[in-house]
């Protein structure tokens, strides 16, 4: 998945941690969530000012809006734009696909193994991150 966001973002003219913004920001919009840049910088590992840039450089290419958000009109959310996801489906749509068809031909035994194994990597992986 790296080497095939690496393509994308050099593909659209993106830096990685660009891509890695974007997909965090998808990841929370589809769980309900408002991401805040604060948030978003936390999740990436960023600093203030880094974030701040990180937004400027989004906003300015037309992929992410900031927002008054619903719940608290004084918190500004990060959003993403609908041509950026029309644009990551058109990168990534067919590996996704490809990778649900995968999946259909496991029963659910296998299926609960093959979770326990990715929550683990990705626990382990956060725990190496902290």
């Amino acid at each position: 998945m790296g080497r095939h966001s690496t393509r994308f973002a050099q593909r659209t003219g993106m830096h990685p941690t660009d891509v890695r913004a974007l997909i965090a920001l998808m990841d929370a919009s589809r769980a309900g969530e408002e991401t805040t840049a604060g948030r978003l910088g936390a999740a990436l590992g960023l600093n203030s000012a880094g974030t701040t840039a990180l937004v400027d450089r989004l906003e300015r290419a037309g992929h992410v809006r900031r927002v008054r958000s619903e719940k608290d009109r004084r918190k500004v959310t990060v959003e993403v734009d609908e041509q950026a996801i029309a644009l990551g489906w058109e990168h990534f749509g067919p590996l996704i696909d490809r990778a649900v068809g995968l999946l259909q031909g496991y029963d659910e035994r296998e299926l609960a193994a093959i979770r326990r194994f990715l929550t683990g990597v990705r626990e382990a992986a956060a725990e190496e991150c902290d």
